[in-house]
């Protein structure tokens, strides 16, 4: 079983609010879990609606059902380093001194490869750490990862870095991230829309990263809506079939006391929106279901999540969770 869940996606399909509800439903059943975000616009306090997280690790979730535990740590690039110089050089003070210097925040900016490396590496380190007992703190990780353009880089920064620095401490470093990152404990979860671009994303994406020789996880559909119509209703909608959506209102309205002759006209005026609205919903209809088979042809587990219409609050994260852990997402 992986430990450590990568969550990526094109912006605007929820990646985020997807990774808090999985950290949540592999949470369940006594479990503790890490939920990591590394792009530092603190999006994991907003959703648990709590205050901005600090650079240390702190339960703000218990899981559906109780007993399981939520951790976050919003992972800051500077105070890794500055973690980075301790462990490996042991320059606690001259590492302070170099942040008052802007020395910190100067290396940060112009390597963003070493900011990478920074981030993928505490990440790492949260998934191997153990107790005194020797268990590990933490039964899964969960990190919100950069954008699907961007993650395969963002994975395999320690690769090129383990190439360039060829011994010492930082090839070391280097080389146990890697190990990690591409080993059976990863898994990298890909979040899409049934749109073509977020979909077109994904498959690009997950095909990048098995050339790299990433670990690929699943697919989770987000926002999903409702099928409004039948097969009959799409058939008429899809073919124009302007009498009979003619009938069919008429029809209906005879139900409700506007049919009749007297409200004929109700019916007339209300046909060509609707049966542009029904041949708008069809085209949805069929692009979602081109997106379904491109996902389905990538042969990965996949998993959907219902568009919640009032937004995604506390309450529809768990909602979330639960759908997750009902489709399976943690065995």
């Amino acid at each position: 079983m992986s430990r450590l869940h990568v969550v990526s996606g094109k912006g605007g399909t929820g990646k985020t609010t997807v990774a808090a509800a999985l950290a949540l439903a592999l949470a369940a059943e006594g479990k503790r879990t890490l939920l990591v975000e590394v792009e530092g616009r603190q999006g994991i306090a907003q959703l648990f609606e709590t205050e901005s997280l600090p650079y240390e690790e702190r339960k703000i979730a218990v899981a559906p059902g109780g007993g399981g535990e939520v951790h976050a740590l919003a992972i800051d690039a500077e105070r890794a380093l500055l973690d980075y110089l301790q462990m490996f050089y042991k320059l606690g003070s001259a590492g302070r001194a170099l942040k008052k210097l802007g020395a910190i925040d100067f290396a940060t900016t112009i390597a963003p490869g070493l900011r990478d490396v920074l981030l993928t590496g505490k990440a790492c380190e949260a998934v191997r750490r153990k107790d005194r007992t020797g268990r590990y703190v933490y039964d899964h990780v969960v990190m919100d990862a950069p954008p699907t353009g961007r993650i395969t880089r963002f994975l395999n920064v320690n690769d090129e870095v383990a190439g360039l620095a060829r011994i010492g401490p930082i090839h070391n470093q280097a080389q146990a991230v890697m190990r990690v990152l591409k080993s059976p404990e990863t898994a990298v979860h890909f979040v899409t829309l049934l749109e073509e671009m977020p979909v077109q994303e994904t498959v690009d994406g997950i095909a990048e990263l098995r050339a790299a020789g990433l670990p690929v996880g699943g697919v989770v559909i987000n926002m999903v809506r409702p099928e409004i119509l039948d097969e009959t209703a799409v058939e008429i909608a899809a073919n124009g079939r302007r009498a009979a959506v003619a009938h069919t209102l008429a029809h209906a309205l005879e139900g409700t006391g506007f049919g009749g002759a007297r409200h004929a006209g109700l019916a007339e005026q209300l046909v060509d929106p609707l049966v542009a609205q029904a041949r708008e919903h069809t085209e949805r209809l069929a692009l979602e279901h081109r997106g379904r088979t491109e996902i389905s042809g990538l042969g990965l587990p996949t998993y959907e999540l219902e568009l919640l219409g009032d937004g995604v609050d506390l309450a529809g994260l768990y909602r979330m969770a639960r759908e997750l852990r009902k489709q399976g997402v943690s065995e």
